[in-house]
């Protein structure tokens, strides 16, 4: 039997899905994690947008084309957001939500709606290999932000933390070469009294390389950073949330710091790894987003320098505070996307120019037009042209900026 775990979303829902390939692997289904035809199909659904919710849906109609009788499977986020609209559609389906995900592996020839309670404690999942180079690892789920544009502290419930033992053991069986440490909000990880910075000293000694997933800029301290230099392997690359370069849009968005503060932490980490790689996520077009709220937010991600930054238009979702106000035109949208995405494109080659000539690592992920491809530890996407093993990191030396990233040579 062939089964196919298709995911939209975040790092999160990459997890998850990961460890439903293990427990489908371990059933002895042939499984693979892109569209493909199969028997069984479980697509791991997202709802951070409105444009993330339709492709949700449309996954659908993709997957009858590959195979019209096969049995689909929708969990996640934009199903506990609305399951009607998957769960009404024709065919052979199981409609889930986001909680109690490893339930599914005992559902797979249930049907209709079955949309678990909100769980009020972190649930485990199997332990797994990733099909992919890195392993990603999923130590918190949930949030207690409440941001205004965010509908996911809704769908995901409470914060909520998975025990340090836990991810030492997974991370002992696994033995990756790199191993992202991820979650809803991963700067809320608190087990017990442990937070974040004391599980990066638990996990200091750990034999891989410890990547983070998106923080949040008030987590940077002097004695964070210092944790994760005493890693045995840390990738100094830093996913800091800013969302707006303005403190007036900040403040509209219940974002907890303003732009003098972010900066501060910004400066913090290039104090102690100067070639860090320091990416973001930016919303243009909140509601309460003028123009000249807008030439500041630029001129903001032009002085933090960030080597790349995610930029998309904001998106209503029902049931947040920001649904309630004045949307923006989508023209007013996309001019201001198009102008940030032209900035996104100056800041990557300007990152790529800085590191010409640095002696970096690279952990190889695949092969495609005739070169290597991956990343090195502080996240500058690199091109080689010479045989090496996917999987295995390898030292070179960073060339001319090429494509999204820069050329590289072995060394």
């Amino acid at each position: 039997m062939k089964a196919v775990v298709f995911t939209l979303g975040c790092k999160v829902n990459e997890c998850e899905s990961d460890s439903l390939i293990a427990g489908l692997i371990e059933r002895g289904y042939e499984v693979s994690d892109k569209l493909e035809v199969a028997d069984l199909y479980i697509v791991n659904t997202c709802a951070v947008t409105s444009e993330a919710e339709k492709k949700s849906r449309q996954t659908a109609s993709r997957i009858k084309k590959l195979n019209s009788s096969a049995k689909i499977i929708f969990t996640g986020c934009a199903v506990q957001k609305n399951p009607r609209a998957f769960s009404e559609k024709d065919g052979n389906f199981l409609v889930t939500g986001v909680f109690g995900k490893q339930k599914i592996l005992d559902m797979l020839d249930w049907s209709g709606e079955h949309i678990s309670n909100e769980s009020k404690v972190f649930e485990e999942l199997l332990v797994t290999n990733s099909l992919r180079t890195r392993a990603y690892v999923k130590v918190q789920d949930g949030c207690n932000n409440f941001c205004s544009y965010c509908i996911i502290p809704y769908l995901r419930g409470r914060s909520r933390s998975r025990s340090p033992q836990s991810i030492l053991d997974e991370l002992n069986a696994i033995k990756p070469k790199e191993a992202v440490i991820n979650g809803i909000n991963l700067s809320a990880y608190n087990f017990e009294g442990v937070d974040l910075k004391g599980l990066m000293d638990i996990l200091k000694d750990v034999p891989t390389r410890i990547r983070l997933g998106s923080l949040e800029a008030r987590v940077i301290t002097d004695e964070f950073l210092t944790s994760l230099k005493n890693l045995f392997d840390f990738a100094p690359h830093f996913h800091l949330s800013l969302q707006s370069g303005s403190n007036a849009v900040l403040k509209s968005m219940n974002r907890r710091y303003t732009t003098e503060e972010y900066l501060y932490k910004v400066n913090l980490i290039r104090k102690y790894f100067p070639n860090a790689g320091i990416t973001t996520d930016v919303i243009v077009g909140f509601p309460t987003e003028t123009e000249e709220e807008f030439n500041r937010s630029m001129e903001f991600i032009k002085a933090v320098e960030f080597s790349d930054v995610h930029a998309f238009p904001f998106s209503p979702r029902s049931g947040t505070k920001a649904f309630q106000m004045p949307d923006l035109s989508p023209e007013i949208k996309r001019e201001r996307l198009n102008k940030l995405l032209e900035v996104k494109r100056e800041l990557k080659e300007n990152f790529a120019f800085k590191m010409k000539g640095q002696v970096l690592e690279m952990l190889p992920e695949e092969v495609k037009d005739g070169y290597l491809e991956g990343y090195t530890e502080n996240y500058l996407r690199v091109y080689l042209k010479e045989e090496e093993t996917v999987g295995k990191i390898i030292k070179i030396r960073v060339g001319e900026p090429f494509k999204d990233g820069a050329l590289a040579q072995k060394i």
